[in-house]
């Protein structure tokens, strides 16, 4: 008998973690193996770090469930580097802390998708973005990249994907797995493509434009 729920059963493994798994297996019968699945750091967790950690265990410091958004000291830690090091004026309150890019993603996804809802997802992608959106009982629309564009998708590919269920758009940049950087002037023309389809949907509505 089956007992899980047919969303689970809906999502295939992950593609990272089934080439991982499959590389330590050649790895264990003695196959040299050169590992491209998971992203792993090249490098130990600095001491400093890792001190730091060590100290706030043994002073009792996180002991009882932290407030939600993350603790308070740590979100303003996070918006001091965004303000000095990348020029972004994010405030502790602009930030969430949680275990990772995943689980913020699908935290968004059932949070904001229903079934029928379209999200848009540029091709190549992280391989949970269209795992995530089928979570949510949505369907993945992907928009893929060529080669000769350094495998980035045009505005005219987004404007050509967009549809009344579009809900969301997904993509990474610098891409993740491609490294490939949008400039600003070709973010703008994929922002504004979006906006004008908008503007047609209200128009046709009879509604108030945003």
């Amino acid at each position: 008998m089956n007992n899980l729920s047919n969303r689970i059963n809906a999502i295939e493994e992950s593609a990272t973690l089934a080439m991982a798994a499959k590389a330590r297996e050649y790895k264990s019968r003695g196959i040299d193996v050169i590992n491209l699945s998971l992203g792993e750091p090249d490098f130990k967790t600095p001491q400093h770090i890792c001190d730091a950690a060590k100290k706030a265990i043994d002073d009792g410091k996180y002991f009882s469930y932290p407030p939600v958004a993350g603790y308070s000291d740590l979100r303003e830690a996070i918006a001091a580097k965004y303000q000095k090091e990348n020029n972004v004026p994010y405030k502790a309150e602009n930030i969430v802390v949680s275990n990772g890019a995943k689980q913020s993603i699908a935290n968004v996804m059932l949070a904001l998708l229903n079934p029928g809802d379209e999200v848009i997802i540029f091709s190549p992608y992280w391989v949970s973005y269209d795992a995530l959106v089928r979570l949510a009982e949505a369907t993945p629309v992907l928009v893929k990249g060529t080669m000769e564009n350094d495998f980035k998708v045009t505005a005219a590919q987004v404007e050509k994907a967009i549809t009344s269920k579009t809900k969301a758009i997904i993509f990474s940049s610098p891409c993740n797995p491609t490294g490939s950087v949008f400039s600003k002037k070709e973010f703008s023309a994929r922002c504004a493509c979006r906006y004008k389809r908008r503007l047609k949907a209200y128009a046709g509505d009879g509604g108030a434009i945003p």
